[in-house]
């Protein structure tokens, strides 16, 4: 039973309604929807700590359901709303985001996660893999518009489509680590023939298999979609964007692959079928609108979680905010940059591509997923807590006041 069940909903009421007047009261000013939603959460779980079921020690699962939907609907939305066409030229900036990036925030990550906070080797690769995804939820704000709006410069884009993507090189990592903790609970070494089964399962079939039933799910979906109403669709778009999302995860998952990856382009294949059909604005405007009510839910909770955390006495080393600010502040935008370099793109757009790598929900779903396998000690379950709950809510501000400045300095012209 939840405690104080009515008090929490009007609670995430008065979230709401700050995201329905926030383009009215705070459009000139550098704050954020995220940031506000979370301080606001933050105070409320610090002067209110009666919902046990924020703790996420004891309710992990409830934290990756809700995190799984939120970050489902996220990627439907980024995957119809990218206009770029599938070209090398045009998508190799975010291919050297996710080869080159990726590994070198997870291996950072890994490190300081051993050294900085005594993890477990395990516990270490997965602080890495949860943090080195850009996440597709929060990162909405400085993606691509909607389809059909005009030219998508190269940062938008390539933050849209490495957010969108970044799943197939994060998950691997979350299951090496989780095959680590579970070779060490159970006393055995990790062979050389566990790495090489889970570089062909983990990563070869599950990543290839994600895509395929992407592609497929995408493309017959859109056959029946627009064969028969191709001039005047009147088939729901919530509907839709739904069956896309359900039906997309749902067989990746049944065929054991990644879900996050198909479904991300399953909706991309969707929207090269009939690209410069309307009926594609609909659906992106639901997938928006529902993002955001799911997206302030979860910041709420994420801030009441955090107050409560402080209430009770949380300790927060100096070694955590270090951290915090050398992965947000250095290792990504250097990881950015050596990615991007010998790249054709103004120095400008390079930084702000490097420099906005925001964490968030995505993080927590991947946390949680990994410890409710249970093969995590309580000790590094709650490091990795805390270290992940301080870089997400430091991302938050970071980005939240930079962001729109950062973009402000591209050049507003197509790639």
């Amino acid at each position: 039973m939840i405690e104080n069940y009515n008090l929490f909903l009007l609670v995430c009421g008065i979230a709401f309604l700050f995201g329905a007047l926030f383009p009215i009261i705070f459009k000139r000013t550098p704050i954020s929807l995220p940031m506000l939603q979370v301080s606001f959460g933050l105070l409320m779980g610090y002067w209110w700590t009666s919902l046990s079921f924020l703790n996420p020690m004891d309710n992990g699962l409830i934290i990756e359901k809700l995190t799984e939907i939120v970050v489902l609907v996220s990627l439907v939305g980024a995957g119809i709303k990218i206009d770029t066409e599938l070209s090398w030229h045009l998508w190799r900036p975010t291919v050297r985001l996710l080869l080159i990036t990726m590994p070198i925030g997870i291996f950072a990550m890994a490190v300081l996660g051993y050294y900085a906070f005594g993890l477990t080797l395990g516990a270490a690769i997965l602080l890495g893999a949860v943090l080195a995804p850009t996440d597709p939820v929060l990162a909405s704000s400085i993606q691509v518009g909607p389809p059909n709006t005009g030219g998508e410069d190269a940062p938008r884009f390539t933050l849209t489509s490495e957010a969108g993507l970044n799943d197939g090189l994060a998950f691997p990592f979350v299951y090496l680590a989780i095959k680590i903790a579970e070779a060490y609970n159970e006393g055995q070494q990790f062979t050389g023939e566990m790495l090489w089964s889970w570089f062909t399962h983990d990563v070869l079939w599950k990543i290839g298999a994600g895509l395929v039933v992407g592609i497929v799910v995408g493309k017959v979906l859109a056959k029946l979609v627009f064969s028969k109403y191709s001039h005047n669709t009147t088939i729901s778009q919530g509907y839709v964007v739904i069956a896309i999302t359900l039906l997309a995860y749902g067989l990746a998952e049944y065929v054991h692959s990644y879900g996050f990856i198909a479904v991300f382009v399953a909706a991309f294949a969707f929207r090269r079928s009939e690209r410069e059909h309307s009926y594609h604005h609909k659906l992106h405007d639901f997938a928006e609108q529902s993002e955001g009510l799911l997206m302030s839910l979860v910041l709420v909770i994420f801030g009441m979680f955090l107050g409560q955390g402080l209430q009770a006495g949380v300790e927060l080393t100096w070694r955590v905010y270090i951290v915090s600010f050398t992965f947000l502040l250095m290792i990504r935008p250097i990881g950015g940059f050596i990615a991007l370099s010998g790249l054709n793109l103004p120095r400008t757009e390079k930084y702000a591509i490097s420099a906005l790598g925001i964490r968030g929900i995505g993080t927590l779903y991947y946390l949680s997923y990994a410890l409710n396998q249970g093969f995590f000690n309580n000790e590094d379950a709650l490091k990795l807590w805390i270290v992940c709950s301080i870089v997400i809510l430091t991302s938050i501000f970071i980005h939240g006041l930079s962001a729109t400045r950062l973009l402000k300095m591209m050049p507003n012209k197509p790639h």
